[in-house]
């Protein structure tokens, strides 16, 4: 289970993070300025599941299906810190929304 963190998401907040997921942040990767087709193929190829506050992931999701997985984020503009509090939080739900049966069909997974 590997997250790929969009751009709009600090790189703070993916460092704060490895020590509890697998991940990463768009620029690290050169995906920086790249579309969100571009990123969701990037994802899609590479078995990434997405992070973002952009709803523009959840209608491809709902479009195009999955993989990738979406985990998008409806907590509004927060602080870094609030945003890994929210991912700390669900640290549990998000594998298993990822790789558990019961959740195969699902393909986003909305987190306040």
């Amino acid at each position: 289970m590997k997250l790929l963190f969009d751009q709009n998401i600090s790189h703070r907040a993916v460092k704060a993070l490895q020590d509890v997921f697998d991940c990463a942040q768009v620029r690290s990767l050169g995906l920086e300025n790249k579309t969100d087709i571009q990123i969701w193929d990037f994802a899609r190829v590479n078995g990434y599941s997405i992070v973002s506050f952009d709803a523009d992931f959840y209608d491809l999701v709902t479009f195009k299906g999955h993989p990738p997985k979406v985990i998008w984020l409806r907590s509004g503009n927060t602080r870094t810190e609030h945003l890994i509090e929210l991912l700390e939080k669900h640290a549990d739900l998000i594998p298993t929304f990822l790789s558990a049966p019961e959740y195969a069909e699902h393909a986003c997974l909305e987190l306040r």
